[in-house]
């Protein structure tokens, strides 16, 4: 199933479910009340509320609660997510990223998968624009995935983790590069260079759909960055170095995971202008427009703003 929040003509924000017929289906709506209108109280109640929601996959056009695509605004599937934990769980851009910094790997990244916090009060959705940094002149991309969790849970085995896991999305972490360079610099970050925003969408697929991709630690689906219409980025989620399932165990030792949290897997190998150079690509600038594609879970696009 895809789930989705989106604007209805009223102004009026609810969730729902996407069907393959570009219908969207409200289902606070179409269930009179029995599922709610939002994903994070969707979330809290997420195994029951999907056995509910499947009933939702038989409506079609004139049926309550459902609306033609093209009628609503989709916005950021999870807008107001309760935390926001960026991992960097790709080893290709690992290595390609400090390469170019004349840094060598560390051993310690192997050891252990890394992630920090960034904003989640920032969170972006498809078309939706993004204002550049008036301090940042080294504007960038990154192309990952984002796992959404739907249960709650505490020091949770990597082997147990599935069990936790809704579903994924597509997930650009906007990235200020100069500033992200200054303040890592004092040992601390990335912080201020990260917490603009963070875009998310277009829906979250649950995790049954994806199950049949599965492939080594990931899944074999295809990622690729467009700027301008122009193919940048192209790489493979199943080349990830740690599963979602071991960041969930990093994340959760000794701290309750909560429904409605979001874990990045960091930027696929060349999935940044950072990693690939600026004589690949310049850094972004207003007026750019940028897509990121991933098999099954669909197009992210976004163009950049300057201040207004």
């Amino acid at each position: 199933m895809k789930f989705v929040t989106f604007e209805k003509s009223d102004r009026t924000v609810r969730s729902g479910v996407l069907l393959d017929s570009d219908l969207v289906i409200d289902m606070h709506e179409a269930t009179n009340g029995k599922l709610p209108g939002n994903m994070i109280d969707f979330l809290e109640q997420s195994e029951s509320n999907l056995t509910l929601a499947k009933g939702l996959l038989q409506l079609s056009y004139g049926d309550k609660g459902a609306y033609p695509l093209n009628q609503v605004r989709l916005i950021a599937p999870l807008p107001n997510p309760k935390s926001f934990r960026d991992f960097y769980a790709f080893e290709q851009h690992v290595k390609s990223a400090r390469e170019n910094r004349g840094l060598k790997m560390i051993p310690e990244w192997y050891q252990i998968p890394v992630f920090y916090f960034s904003n989640h009060l920032a969170i972006a959705g498809p078309e939706e624009e993004i204002t550049k940094p008036v301090e940042c002149k080294w504007l960038d991309f990154e192309l990952e995935v984002a796992c959404i969790i739907g249960k709650q849970g505490r020091n949770i085995s990597a082997e147990e983790a599935e069990d936790y896991i809704f579903g994924y999305c597509i997930l650009n972490d906007w990235s200020a590069r100069d500033l992200q360079r200054q303040e890592m610099k004092v040992g601390l970050g990335p912080a201020k260079g990260k917490d603009f925003a963070t875009s998310l969408g277009p829906w979250v697929v649950t995790k049954d759909e994806m199950d049949p991709l599965r492939s080594g630690k990931g899944f074999d689906i295809s990622m690729r960055a467009r700027i301008n219409g122009s193919l940048l980025s192209e790489g493979n989620m199943k080349d990830i170095y740690y599963s979602f399932g071991e960041m969930i165990e990093r994340a959760s030792a000794g701290v309750t995971l909560y429904p409605g949290e979001i874990i990045g897997s960091g930027t696929v190998g060349t999935g940044c202008i950072l990693e690939l150079g600026t004589e690949v690509h310049r850094w972004l600038q207003p007026d750019d427009e940028v897509e990121l594609e991933i098999d099954k879970l669909g197009v992210l696009r976004n163009s950049i703003i300057g201040v207004r």
